[in-house]
C-alpha cells in the first residue's frame, strides 16, 4: 500500500516540479493499492506541482455525443440516439470510460474546472482560466486549442502506467501537421440553442480508431513515444507499482511531425518504429 507522500516522493524523482504544467495519462489499476483510495494519486500530484503549477487531463464525453453521423452506426440506432439522448452538460457529463478512472476522479474533486466543448479537459490550477479560455468548435485538437496552449507553456506529459497509444497530445501534431489527404470525421452533438436542443455540426482531423490518415500503422501513437523514449534514453521510473514517463510535449512535438510526413508520404517509413516491449 502507498501513501500519498510517497506517491510524491516517486514524481519528484521523475523529475517533476513545483510550477510544472502537467498532462496526465494514468491507469489507476498500475500504480496499485493506495491508502485513501485513488483520489490521492492526483492529489499526490498537485501537492508537488503547488499552486504555482497546474494539472490537467483529457475527459472527453461519454459514448454516442460524438459519434452521430460518423457513419459507425446503423440508421436505427442513428434515429434511437437523435431522439433520446439528452443535450451534453459539460459540468455533468462523465468522461469517456477509455480514457481511465482517475480523469473522473479528478474531475469530480473540489478546484477542477472544465471547458465546455465534447472533446472536453479537466483543469486544475494556477494556468487553468488560461487553458481553457478558448477552444474552436471545429477541428477543437489543433490551433487555438489547449493543447496548444499546454505546448506554449512548455508542458510536460506524464504517462503513469497508462497506454501509450492513447497520448491525446499526438492528436494536436496531427491537426497541425501540412500533409495531404488526412481524414475529416463529420458528425453532430446535441447542445442547447436558443433553449431548445438542437444537432450542431462538428469536424475534426479522424481521433477514432481509424486515425487522421490512411497510411497510419497499428498503435501508431505508441511506436512515436516509445521511439522518443528510445532515442532519448528516457527509461522512467515507478509511481507506486506503475512504470511512469515524463514527456516533454516539445519534444514530442518536434519528434512526431518528421515522422507523419514521412509515414503519410510512403507508408513503408513505418516499418523500423517499434514499441517499447518490441513490438514492430
Amino acid at each position: 500500500m502507498y501513501s500519498t507522500e510517497e506517491l510524491a516522493n516517486d514524481f519528484r524523482t521523475l523529475g517533476i516540479r513545483a510550477g510544472d504544467t502537467v498532462m496526465l495519462h494514468a491507469s489507476v489499476r498500475a500504480v496499485g493499492e493506495v491508502a485513501g483510495g485513488p483520489d490521492q494519486i492526483h492529489l499526490a500530484l498537485k501537492s508537488v506541482l503547488t499552486s504555482d503549477g497546474t494539472l490537467m487531463m483529457y475527459a472527453s464525453c461519454p459514448r454516442y455525443y460524438d459519434e452521430l453521423g460518423r457513419g459507425n452506426l446503423t440508421m436505427e440506432q442513428e434515429r434511437e440516439i437523435r431522439e433520446k439522448l439528452p443535450v451534453f452538460d459539460p459540468l455533468t457529463a462523465r468522461s469517456d470510460r477509455d480514457n481511465g478512472t482517475l480523469v473522473e476522479f479528478l474531475r469530480t474533486y473540489p478546484g477542477s474546472r472544465v471547458n465546455s466543448h465534447v472533446a472536453r479537459f479537466v483543469f486544475w490550477g494556477k494556468q487553468a482560466d488560461h487553458l481553457m479560455c478558448s477552444q474552436p468548435w471545429n477541428y477543437a485538437l489543433g490551433p487555438d486549442s489547449p493543447l496548444e496552449r499546454f505546448l506554449m507553456l512548455d508542458g510536460k506529459i506524464v504517462l503513469l502506467g497508462s497506454d501509450h497509444d492513447a497520448v491525446t497530445f499526438l492528436h494536436y501534431v496531427e491537426h497541425i501537421a501540412d500533409i495531404p489527404g488526412k481524414r475529416v470525421a463529420r458528425y453532430q452533438v446535441p447542445v442547447m440553442e436558443n433553449g431548445r436542443r438542437a444537432w450542431r455540426a462538428m469536424e475534426e482531423f479522424d481521433t477514432s480508431g481509424d486515425g487522421a490518415h490512411a497510411n497510419w500503422p497499428d498503435r501508431f501513437f505508441a511506436k512515436i513515444v516509445d521511439g522518443l523514449l528510445i532515442h532519448t534514453g528516457n527509461n522512467g521510473a515507478r509511481v507506486g507499482n506503475a512504470v511512469t514517463y515524463v514527456l516533454s510535449a516539445r519534444e514530442l512535438l518536434d519528434f512526431a511531425l518528421p515522422i507523419m510526413k514521412a509515414v503519410a508520404a510512403d507508408p513503408l517509413a513505418a516499418e523500423s518504429l517499434q514499441e517499447l516491449n518490441g513490438k514492430s
